[in-house]
């Protein structure tokens, strides 16, 4: 019976030298081996941050996540952050819990560049690499501040006035456009070109458009004058993804010398 007792005492001793403790108890380690095990579709991202945010090109940023367990089950998961095929950052075995878990990712050093990064989770269950499901489209959007995760309250915008140089302009003259909008919303990046119906006369891209009033300058063009009906449309396209903001009016150039003047 004593040699039974410290065969026993001994097995006691050197389990907690095969099983890695940190951060739970090694007796906790072993029970996760023959717990039942969350699946995929157990889990939903609820939120997703970057801190700083916006972020400048350069500038490193940490991601922390919001994670909500539908199962009665806890596990260790390890999860990525992705750009399309790159990952941006990730983190090695994570206990979740059920119910809501935040996840804070590792400082990165990714590079923003284009003007949109929309950003997946996937998560590692058993060596098996799928991509989490998502509350909601994530994607960061450059802004004149650098880019951000944060929806922004966009616009409203209009179009002030449209005003050419010279004016009256003859047929075959290099005339300039100046546009005047007023931002009634924060500032952003935007689009503005100049349309005779269906052909674009002249374009600015990515100008930021400030709250209040602002005026553009348009590169000069050699807009030949033909017909008596030339009415030029104004299309503002300010913010990217599902909050863009859309500005239309038409100025039209009476004949007699063609003018924009009343």
């Amino acid at each position: 019976m004593r040699k039974i007792l410290s065969i026993a005492i001994g097995v006691c001793l050197l389990v907690p030298l095969f099983v890695h403790a940190q951060p739970l108890p090694p007796f906790e380690r072993m029970k996760e081996m023959w717990e039942p095990k969350i699946h995929r579709r157990d889990l939903q991202i609820l939120q997703l941050e970057m801190i700083p945010d916006p972020v400048l090109e350069g500038q490193r940023v940490r991601f922390e996540a919001i994670l909500s367990n539908f199962s009665q089950y806890s596990a260790r998961l390890s999860f990525s952050i992705k750009d399309r095929d790159e990952v941006v950052t990730s983190i090695q075995d994570v206990w979740i819990k059920p119910g809501h878990n935040r996840i804070v990712f590792p400082a990165t050093g990714y590079r923003f560049s284009r003007l949109e990064h929309c950003f997946t989770v996937e998560v590692d269950i058993e060596r098996t690499k799928r991509p989490v499901d998502l509350v909601r489209e994530f994607c960061a959007r450059r802004t004149y501040a650098g880019w951000t995760l944060k929806e922004m309250r966009i616009g409203p915008i209009f179009v002030e006035d449209l005003d050419m140089f010279p004016d009256p302009a003859r047929p075959g003259q290099e005339i300039r456009f100046r546009v005047r909008l007023r931002n009634e919303g924060p500032p952003l990046l935007g689009d503005i070109r100049i349309q005779d119906r269906d052909l674009t006369v002249v374009s600015l891209n990515e100008v930021h458009l400030p709250n209040g009033y602002a005026e553009y300058h348009f590169p000069p063009t050699r807009y030949t004058f033909q017909r008596f009906d030339h009415c030029f449309t104004v299309i503002v396209h300010g913010g990217r993804g599902p909050y863009p903001t859309e500005a239309v009016r038409e100025f039209c150039a009476r004949p007699a010398g063609w003018t924009l003047r009343p």
